[in-house]
This record gives C-alpha cells, sequence and structure tokens, in this order.
C-alpha cells in the first residue's frame, strides 16, 4: 500500500543563503604598544614633540639633582664622620698609647727615687691611668662590637688592671727594701712593653685606617652627578637654540630660569666639592700626617725614658737574646734613633709654619743634650759610682730627665698645633659641603618647573 508524501517532504526545498562572515575579535594591544603608539603620534606635531622636551627636560633637570643630593649626602656624611667620629677616635687611641707609655714612664722614675716616691710623680702615673681607663670607656662606646677596635679596647682593659697590680707589688717590696720588688717593676715593664702597648698600637692603627678611609670617601670626585649636570645643562641650552631658531626669539624666561638652576647647581657642586676636596686633603697632609709623626715620636722617647730608667732598675740583670749586651740599654738606643728619625719627619713636614717647626726644632735640641747626658750618666754608672749615677738620671738639675721633659712638653705644644690644623682645615672642607645637598634640591625642583613653565609658554601660542 502506498502512501502520500508527508508535508515536510511537499515543501520546496530553501535556496541557500549565504552567511555572515565571523568576526573575530583583534588581539588586545598591550599597554606598553598603545603609550609607543601615542608617542610617534605625538612626535609628528610640533605641539607633541613640545610636550614630549617639556617632559624629558623636566626629568633630566631632576635627575640631576637627585644625583647630586645622593652623591653629596654621602661624601657630607664622610666629611662629618671626619671631624666627629674618625679624627677624635685616632687622637683618643694616641692618647691612650701616650698615656700608657707614659705611666710605665713615671713607675720606673718612681721606683729609681727610693721607698718613698715623688708625690709629683706618683701623680702623673695616677693621672695617665685614669685618662687612660677614661678614653677605652669614651672609645668602646663609640666602635661597633665586631669590629677590631673594640676588640683592642677589650684586651687593654683586661690587661690594664693586671699591670698596675704588678706596679702596686713592686711598690710595696721596694718599700720595704726588698729586693722582689725590681723583678715585678720588670715583669710589669714586659706586660707593657709586649701586650699592653702593642694592642693600644693596633688600636691607633685601626682608628687612622678608618680616618683615612672616611677622607678618601669625601675626597671622592661626584663623577655621576657632573655627568648628569652636563647631560641637563646640555640639553636646556639645546632646546634654547631650537627655540629661537623655530621662533626668532632671544630668550624664553622659563627655559632661561631652568639653565640658571641648573649651572648654579653644576658650578655650586664644581667649586664646593673642590674646595672641600682640597680643604680634607691639606687636614690629612699638613695635619694628620703630622700628627702621626709627632704621636710616634712621643712615644718612642717615653718608651726610651722608661728603657733608660729600667737600666739602673735592673743593673745589668736583663740581656740581649744573644747575651751579650744590656737589654734595656739597647732598647733604649734603639728608641733615641727612632726619634731621631721621626723628629727629622716632623721638621719637613712643618717646612715654614713657625707654629709647628719652633716646638720641633726646640726637641730635636732638646734630645741631642738627652742624649750626651745619657752618655755621661753611663759612664759613671759603668765606674761603679751608682749613686752619682742615678742623680744623672732622675734629678732634678741637668739630669736626662731634665732633658726628656723638654723633649716631652716640645712634643705635647707641636702636637697641639697640629691638631688645630687639622680640625680648622677639616672643619672647612665639611663646611664646603654643607648646604649643598639641600641647595640642590630645591634648584631642581625649581629648574624642572621652570622648564615645563617655559615649554608650556611656547605650547600656547597653538591653541
Amino acid at each position: 500500500m502506498t502512501y502520500p508524501p508527508s508535508g515536510a517532504a511537499l515543501r520546496e526545498p530553501e535556496p541557500d543563503v549565504p552567511s555572515a562572515p565571523v568576526t573575530v575579535p583583534a588581539q588586545r594591544r598591550g599597554v606598553p604598544s598603545v603609550a609607543v603608539g601615542r608617542l610617534r603620534a605625538a612626535a609628528t606635531t610640533e605641539p607633541g614633540r613640545l610636550q614630549i622636551y617639556g617632559a624629558v627636560l623636566a626629568l633630566l633637570v631632576v635627575v640631576f639633582g637627585a644625583v647630586t643630593v645622593t652623591e653629596i649626602s654621602g661624601r657630607a656624611s664622610s666629611a662629618d664622620d671626619v671631624v666627629k667620629r674618625s679624627q677624635p677616635l685616632s687622637a683618643a687611641a694616641a692618647s691612650i698609647y701616650r698615656s700608657l707609655a707614659d705611666a710605665d714612664t713615671m713607675a720606673a722614675s718612681g721606683f729609681l727615687a727610693g721607698a718613698q716616691e715623688p708625690k709629683d710623680v706618683l701623680a702623673r702615673y695616677d693621672a695617665d691611668v685614669k685618662e687612660a681607663s677614661r678614653l677605652l670607656v669614651k672609645a668602646a662606646a663609640s666602635t661597633d662590637a665586631s669590629t677590631s677596635s673594640h676588640r683592642e679596647i677589650t684586651t687593654l682593659g683586661e690587661l690594664l688592671p693586671e699591670y698596675t697590680g704588678l706596679i702596686e707589688r713592686a711598690r710595696a717590696n721596694n718599700r720595704q727594701g726588698l729586693p722582689l720588688g725590681g723583678a715585678y717593676l720588670r715583669y710589669a715593664n714586659q706586660k707593657m712593653t709586649n701586650e699592653i702597648l702593642p694592642a693600644a698600637e693596633r688600636l691607633y692603627a685601626a682608628e687612622t685606617g678608618r680616618l683615612s678611609t672616611d677622607s678618601a670617601d669625601a675626597r671622592r670626585w661626584p663623577f655621576l652627578s657632573l655627568a648628569a649636570g652636563i647631560v641637563a645643562l646640555a640639553a636646556l641650552v639645546w632646546m634654547q637654540r631650537r627655540n629661537y631658531r623655530r621662533t626668532n626669539r632671544v630668550f624664553n624666561h622659563g627655559l632661561l630660569a631652568a639653565t640658571a638652576a641648573a649651572t648654579v647647581v653644576l658650578l655650586w657642586l664644581a667649586v664646593g666639592h673642590s674646595v672641600a676636596r682640597a680643604e680634607l686633603h691639606n687636614a690629612m697632609v699638613n695635619g694628620q700626617q703630622s700628627l702621626d709623626v709627632l704621636n710616634k715620636a712621643r712615644i718612642n722617647s717615653l718608651k726610651a725614658r722608661a728603657n733608660e730608667n729600667l737600666t739602673l732598675v735592673a743593673r745589668g740583670a736583663v740581656l740581649t737574646p744573644d747575651g751579650t749586651q744590656d737589654k734595656y740599654e739597647t732598647d733604649y738606643s734603639t728608641g733615641m734613633k727612632a726619634l731621631g728619625t721621626q723628629l727629622e719627619s716632623a721638621e719637613k713636614l712643618a717646612g715654614d709654619d713657625s707654629g709647628g717647626s719652633e716646638p720641633v726644632e726646640a726637641a730635636i735640641n732638646s734630645v741631642s743634650e738627652w742624649q750626651d747626658r745619657h752618655k755621661k750618666a753611663r759612664a759613671t754608672d759603668d765606674q761603679g759610682d751608682y749613686d752619682s749615677a742615678l742623680l744623672q738620671i732622675i734629678g732634678p738639675r741637668d739630669s736626662t730627665g731634665e732633658s726628656f721633659e723638654k723633649v716631652d712638653g716640645a712634643l705635647e705644644t707641636a702636637l697641639a698645633h697640629e691638631q688645630d690644623q687639622f680640625d680648622a682645615a677639616a672643619q672647612d672642607g665639611r663646611g664646603a659641603l654643607g648646604g649643598l645637598p639641600a641647595g640642590a634640591a630645591v634648584l631642581a625642583v625649581l629648574g624642572a618647573v621652570a622648564a615645563i613653565v617655559g615649554v608650556n609658554r611656547r605650547l600656547s601660542e597653538y591653541r
């Protein structure tokens, strides 16, 4: 049986209708690409180029100011450390060294004087020990616990009571007329010579090295600041020249003000740092070098004096390692030779400065007198006249002690003069950098604003 076709089958087939094209969304472009595109579009017009130039000029001036502030702040901080931290610590370390050496000298001098030490010698010994202790406490508070200086300070703090205890035992035995006092005194001197003074010398070397580092840091040329200033100034000059060539106008007040601000900062930077560099160099060469030589000369004079006294205390009981000569007499000769060499160097460093050269000359003359008197005292002692030799060493008049005091006084005067020279030069060097970071920051901001104002003035002509 045949069935008729259904309605769906009877419908005419619909003609093919072309489908609408599928739109594929474009990939989203990145923000940097958009910015670059806009920048390129802006660069095709004069107003757009002016906006770009204004932004670049302002940025260059601000970068110049920021780099100057950063570099000069570091230099100023180092210069401030030279004045307030490293040089005072170096001077304190030298004072610790001198006080300890002088205490050892006074201990030997007092021992030679007999059972009852002279009050002035005892007072000077006590003052030396107190001064060394005070300076050690002060130095410990100003140094980092991880530094070598702090370790040396700790060592000195531990050894100094041991030394003073030995001196007290030497005095107690000497007052009772016991020969054991001389042994205690020699042992105390060995501890001072072999342990305490080397630690003090290492402390002085460490602090002097830190002073040299701080001074070198303060004197380093700010090359980045100078380069940034030259680039900013060149860009501002180029912009004004371009403006003149396109408008035939000589001046743009905003750009002119920005150029003036950049020029002031650049000149201030160059001149100020040059002055600071010269003054700090002068402080190190004419001040610190002389201080270093004079400190060593004074310490050698103190050590020579202590050895001279111990020569009489030991009376030949302590010999050099080869067993041929008196140890203390040999150490005295070595110290006096070093003293003479250092005084010659100090005289050369003083140059035409009478304030520094005159006390050094006086010290040189007194050293010659000291050596002559020492030879006579040794000849007297070698002849067996111990009492007369003792007077020639510690007597109030015409003795080596009198000559030593002249040398010590002259060196103290020379040190005070050189310290004043250093302080004045270092203060001037620090002062030359004082207001530069703040001034550079203010002028850089004003210069950047002026550059933008100057470019906007030109842009207003296109509106």
